[in-house]
């Protein structure tokens, strides 16, 4: 017969976080340097380069625009072609594979052989980001100890974070020796972490998971609803997003006319803050929810934008650009537990919801790049009507958590 203190061993025993292997902490370094090469610099280091690439006649100010919204389109591609390369290359060669690829589509955008060329690896480089995002968490979190998948999960987003700080601080610095330069220099550094991150993937496919009892007992009438009012908050952020991720530093070196180097150092702030981001969310949501974490997500984003619609004043500006570097990462984690929240007991249910929450996010994604590309062009560069329409996404999906909670009371 067991004791009280041989029952409380047993139990603190049961209950304490497994360690990390090597082959796990490996694959965990593995799956940062992903984000942070298809993701972090692939798509957030092409902001600061869009005035040096306008001013060095590269590219006009509107192909420079069109050229960023290939990365957009990528993405989506990537986001709904990742699994299927997995199934046929298996989740180690494909991710090794995609990580090639943007590796070479730095090198290849040394070179500004025509607006075509560009528009190619770019796209490329973006289908390399959205294909990784969909298989990088999978591909590994099946391989760690449960207890520790959340901390792994939050290393994993971290790359998205310290390639947006890397590109606000590197590029600048790279920029001191040209474009071209630039460019090469970002391949070097990804060819860096390719190299790093080679071997560090899990080598076989994750093991099936056992089925969860009662997944069939819960209609699923009962979460298609806010599922679908989900899909369309995230759609509308994605709208929301893309003004800041493509013009925030454009905006401030040749909007406000302050240069590229006070634009740069915007973009650090952000790069700052989005390392914080993911943390910050899962912090509030701990303690909120993530339907309350998620709906104040998109309350701050709204003013946030709306300040860069309405003001040029530099503290505010800094305070919207801190609010939208929190929130870039941050919202995964808050969409992630959003599911969790309304399919509690089937990970396979869930699975399948973020991978339809991330194909909406990445379609409206690449709308919204090439909608606002031709708007810009089409209005002279007009930021603040840009701007106010990413406003008006972000009050249209607060409206729609709203009209969902009047449903909910109905019901």
């Amino acid at each position: 017969m067991s004791t009280p203190s041989h029952q409380q061993a047993h139990s603190n025993h049961a209950t304490k976080p497994a360690a990390l292997n090597g082959s796990a902490w490996y694959a965990t370094i593995a799956g940062l340097c992903g984000s942070l090469v298809a993701i972090g610099l692939a798509r957030f280091a092409y902001t600061p380069l869009i005035p040096p690439l306008i001013n060095a006649h590269w590219f006009s100010a509107g192909d420079t625009v069109t050229l960023g919204a290939a990365n957009f389109a990528g993405y989506l591609a990537g986001a709904l072609l990742g699994r299927p390369i997995a199934a046929s290359l298996g989740n180690r060669n494909s991710l090794r594979l995609l990580m090639l690829a943007a590796t070479a589509a730095f090198f290849a955008c040394a070179f500004p052989v025509s607006v075509t060329w560009f528009f190619v690896w770019r796209f490329l480089s973006g289908l390399s980001g959205g294909a990784i995002m969909v298989l990088v968490a999978t591909s590994i979190l099946p391989h760690i100890p449960v207890a520790r998948r959340g901390f792994v999960s939050g290393m994993i987003f971290l790359g998205l974070g310290l390639g947006i700080a890397a590109s606000g601080t590197l590029v600048p610095a790279l920029l001191r020796l040209g474009l071209q330069e630039t460019w090469i220099g970002l391949g070097v550094l990804s060819l860096i972490l390719t190299a790093v991150s080679w071997f560090g993937w899990p080598a076989g496919n994750p093991p099936p998971q056992p089925a969860q009892t009662g997944t069939h007992h819960h209609p699923p009438v009962k979460s298609g609803w806010p599922l679908g009012i989900l899909y369309g908050q995230y759609a509308a952020n994605a709208l929301g997003l893309v003004p800041v991720m493509v013009l925030l530093v454009d905006y401030i070196s040749r909007g406000l006319g302050k240069g590229a180097d006070i634009g740069a150092a915007y973009w650090v702030l952000y790069g700052v803050a989005a390392i914080t981001g993911p943390v910050l969310a899962g912090y509030a949501a701990d303690r909120v929810g993530f339907a309350a974490g998620y709906r104040g997500a998109l309350l701050l984003q709204a003013i946030a934008i709306g300040l860069l619609a309405t003001t040029s004043n530099p503290l505010l500006i800094g305070l919207s650009t801190v609010i939208f570097g929190i929130f870039t990462p941050g919202i995964v984690p808050l969409v992630l537990g959003r599911i969790q929240e309304i399919l509690p007991h089937s990970h396979v249910d869930q699975r399948a919801a973020w991978s339809r929450a991330t194909t909406a996010f990445a379609l409206f994604q690449a709308l919204a790049g090439y909608g606002y590309s031709y708007l810009f062009i089409h209005t002279g560069e007009n930021y603040g009507i840009i701007f106010l329409c990413g406003t008006i996404a972000f009050v249209l999906a607060l409206l729609a958590d709203v009209f969902s909670g009047l449903k909910r009371r109905r019901a």
